[in-house]
């Protein structure tokens, strides 16, 4: 049975969000079932990495285009104005637990939880 591992980066330093990314993408590459949700104030990092082009940004787009990005948190993209960048990417939003993405279903669907 694959390993299942849910991802959540929350923490908006540059630093820490490379280390989501790095995790996420090396775990993919060894074959887990890896979802990565964007919450919290790294969901401002999605509009930075496509609009100026930060160290970080290859890394992200390599886990963009590779699907990783299971989804973006509503109010928090809402709130450090990166809503309208995930629409321009596609990325799927996510609110069902009072705006946010719900670790509890991650959980009911058999997925271990590292939060970043």
């Amino acid at each position: 049975m694959t390993k299942k591992i849910a991802v959540f980066a929350f923490n908006g330093e540059p630093m820490c969000f490379i280390h989501s990314l790095m995790n996420s993408l090396e775990m993919k590459e060894k074959g887990y079932d890896v979802k990565l949700i964007i919450e919290g104030s790294a969901t401002r990092l999605i509009r930075e990495a496509v609009e100026d082009k930060k160290p970080f940004t290859e890394l992200y787009e390599k886990a963009r285009d590779s699907g990783l990005i299971d989804c973006v948190c509503r109010a928090c993209a809402a709130k450090t104005e990166s809503l309208e960048s995930a629409k321009e990417q596609n990325l799927a939003l996510r609110d069902e637990m009072s705006g946010h993405p719900s670790m509890t279903r991650y959980l009911e669907d058999g997925y271990e939880v590292i939060v970043f």
